[in-house]
């Protein structure tokens, strides 16, 4: 078949044309555009190939340089499964490129949700910014008009997270043997074309509405109507910069904002051009000059951090050939134009890295621990996976050197680094997490006796040995949950770069104050989310007495930058009022309140699930799983839903991976999200399990109380709570008759009641 040569950046299809032909690359590269963003593709790639179940083309393609094509008329599926039978050879290619392509926008889709949560919690930062300097300088704040009604970014079209591993792994296959017998069976290469075209345009879809939220979001900042945040700092710098001689710390905001907007690509370039052309010409009609810039990073830092890596591979005293391989593969880390690339050799390369940071960490750990004064690079390296100062960039190595003057060693409130956290281990404070078999210490140690790994007298030592604990956390903890709150499980890599860093690292910080404050506002709405139900044991009269106890969890931070969460375990033992361990990344990319409130609802169904044990999805034994069990199970039989509730449920259940805890963790974040404010969004059955399980505070359910859809809730909810109450008094009145102390557990079970009362 004879090849066509397109010129030089000639388009070759634009969004909406016919698909009618397939087309190999030959030679030359591509660019092929979506919405805000573009990739490229190259030789033995194919163009429509991702397009395939499409009657049009949804991406646009424009040649980079001069580019030959071998053409494939499309006027069925048919005619492809003809070309595979003929050609097996052509279906390992087009599989190939199909893969490949769908990796990219999937790695694309992870960045840009990212980059969602990112605006949304910078322009909450710059708004919050602009309210407090105008009240500074006591002049009234404007906001922009409709800004109130924002809500953080919530996808819809979410590509599943599993995805990317599928696909990767896909690609390995077809890479490495695209003779296979399974290509030679064209029934399975176009069900795999099929397969990967759909969800290729769910993930186009996911990038649509990510890059139309991102517009609605950058509105706020620029519009041609001037009622954005950029013409409410510019109009109070204006004011204050004629009667006080300095107000750079306005100008210093406004170019933080600017700097801000112009990252993003959804950002009108002409109109911000000429904001900024007629914010300097007023400046220069005021007779106002520009403050100066801040100095540069203090180069003392810097050159204490000068050559980190030999320093933390001197401390670790590893031996020659590692601290040799680990230079070099550090060394080749660096050369990597893409650091996210999913070739062979990068995928080899992050594999080797990883393994040898984990052998790194545990030698350095297990001398840092009885070592009051580690060295500066060694500090880093183990709050925050830093290794090499040049990874990690200029302004990020300085801004981790100021954060080491805030670790002190010690949880706050509950909120643990990972080092920290492995040093209350150590000291005993706390026990090692279970693992991923759900087997604690004592399990672990107690399956090796049984397995004949160690004596009686070797497990007897292991169970007081607490370095033998920090290893059990570092093998089997530390690996896995620093790969999930990383995110993006495809291309992980624990070491600190500055390619991870998406938004500003002062914002993405995880502190103990701000999990706490998070933590507060979610437990504002759902009042009961960490109490538990245990019996009273403090009054022999009321031994039989249930009553709540609140426990808040542990948060360990991983040394990672990252963007999920993950709740490990529900309970620190056995006992149930013990705290639950949630994790994240030290540097959380995503918003840090919704993926909280996705921990706390995992953390209710699994607590539910520990409570209720095998019942936990019998519904003749009424609790929060077992209902939302059977509500999901049975949701087509159910007459109280409509067909459209239905298909709403059925669409979101194919997007949980038809995970019933995950529909649930999906409805719990719209109930502390837009429920709570009188928003609805979920169905009546939804509405009736949550409010009766996860109900919400007496301040929401005060403002919920005019609103007709949750009337009837509200009514239960009192009736309840008074007849509890009305229990309470009566034990209460008994134990005073009989010249009996009430105990501060029934004390604070009437206070627990009392509080949900609405007044």
């Amino acid at each position: 078949m004879a090849g066509v040569d397109i010129p030089k950046q000639k388009v070759i299809y634009k969004t909406g044309q016919p698909l009618t032909a397939l087309h190999l690359i030959t030679s030359g590269t591509v660019r092929v555009g979506y919405p805000d963003g573009e990739y490229l593709i190259g030789k033995g790639d194919v163009i429509g190939i991702c397009e395939l179940c499409s009657e049009v083309h949804f991406l646009s393609y424009e040649t980079m340089e001069e580019v030959n094509l071998l053409t494939y008329p499309l006027p069925s599926l048919n005619v492809l499964q003809e070309l595979f039978e003929k050609h097996p050879d052509v279906a390992g290619l087009f599989l190939s490129s199909a893969f490949r392509q769908i990796c990219t926008l999937l790695n694309h889709c992870d960045v840009s949700e990212l980059s969602c949560s990112n605006l949304y919690n910078q322009l909450q930062e710059h708004l919050t910014g602009y309210q407090e300097l105008c009240k500074r300088y006591r002049l009234p704040a404007q906001a922009p008009s409709g800004i109130e009604q924002l809500t953080a970014y919530v996808g819809l079209e979410t590509p599943d997270m599993w995805l990317n591993g599928y696909y990767l792994g896909l690609l390995h296959i077809f890479s490495e043997n695209g003779t296979a017998a399974y290509v030679r069976e064209p029934a399975v290469a176009i069900g795999f074309l099929r397969k990967a075209s759909l969800d290729f345009h769910k993930t186009y879809l996911a990038l649509e509405e990510q890059a139309r939220y991102q517009k609605q979001l950058l509105q706020f900042y620029l519009n041609s109507a001037e009622d954005d945040l950029l013409s409410g700092y510019t109009t109070l710098y204006y004011r204050v910069v004629q009667a006080a001689p300095d107000a750079s710390d306005i100008y210093s905001a406004i170019q933080n904002v600017i700097s801000t907007i112009r990252n993003y690509a959804a950002v009108d370039i002409p109109l911000l051009t000429a904001r900024l052309q007629s914010f300097k010409d007023n400046l220069s009609r005021m007779g106002t000059e520009q403050p100066t810039a801040a100095d540069s990073p203090d180069s003392e830092v810097h050159a204490k951090l000068a050559g980190s890596l030999s320093a933390i591979l001197e401390y670790a005293g590893a031996d020659q050939e590692t601290a040799n391989a680990f230079r070099q593969n550090i060394a080749a880390y660096k050369r990597l134009s893409d650091k996210y690339a999913t070739d062979d050799e990068a995928n080899r390369l992050r594999r080797q890295l990883t393994e040898e940071f984990y052998t790194l960490y545990s030698l350095v750990l297990e001398k840092s621990l009885d070592d009051e004064t580690l060295p500066l690079p060694v500090k880093l390296f183990l709050y925050f996976g830093y290794v090499d100062e040049e990874l990690a960039g200029a302004a990020n190595s300085l801004y981790l050197y100021q954060l080491t003057f805030s670790l002190n060693g010690k949880s706050l409130s509950g909120v643990y680094t990972f080092y920290d956290w492995l040093k209350s281990i150590y000291r005993g404070e706390k026990q090692p997490s279970r693992n991923e078999f759900g087997e604690d210490y004592a399990d672990y140690l107690h399956k090796q006796k049984a397995s004949g790994n160690v004596s009686g007298r070797e497990l007897q030592l292991l169970a007081d040995n607490p370095m033998s604990k920090v290893v059990f956390e570092l093998r089997n903890m530390f690996p896995i949950v620093n790969k999930i709150t990383y995110g993006r499980v495809t291309t992980f890599c624990p070491i600190f770069t500055s390619d991870n860093v998406l938004k500003e690292l002062p914002s993405s910080y995880v502190t103990a104050s701000s999990v706490g404050s998070v933590l507060e506002r979610i437990r504002a709405v759902d009042y009961s989310a960490f109490y538990r139900e245990t019996l009273n044991t403090e009054c022999p009269v009321a031994q039989k007495e249930s009553i709540h106890v609140e426990c808040l969890p542990d948060v360990i931070l991983m040394p990672n930058v990252g963007n999920r969460g993950i709740m490990w375990q529900v309970s620190e033992g056995r006992k149930r009022t013990t705290p639950a361990r949630m994790m994240l990344s030290i540097f959380h990319m995503e918003d840090l309140y919704t993926t909280m409130i996705r921990l706390v609802g995992d953390y209710r169904w699994e607590m539910c699930k520990r409570v209720q044990g095998a019942r936990w999805n019998d519904v003749s034994d009424p609790s929060l799983t077992s209902e939302y069990f059977d509500y999901i199970q049975f949701y087509k039989k159910n007459n109280e839903l409509t067909s459209e509730a239905k298909e709403r449920i059925r669409q979101s259940l194919q997007g949980a991976k038809n995970s019933f805890k995950e529909m649930f963790i999906r409805d719990y974040l719209l109930w502390i999200l837009l429920e709570s404010s009188g928003s609805p969004r979920l169905n009546k059955i939804a509405r009736q399990i949550l409010f009766t399980y996860c109900p919400f505070s007496a301040g929401v359910c005060e403002k919920l109380s005019t609103n007709p859809l949750y009337a009837d809730l509200l009514r239960r909810q009192e009736v309840h709570n008074r007849q509890r109450l009305h229990h309470l008094d009566k034990l209460c009145q008994k134990l005073r008759s009989e010249g009996t102390p009430i105990p501060d557990t029934i004390q604070q079970e009437v206070d627990y009641y009392t509080a949900q009362i609405r007044q």
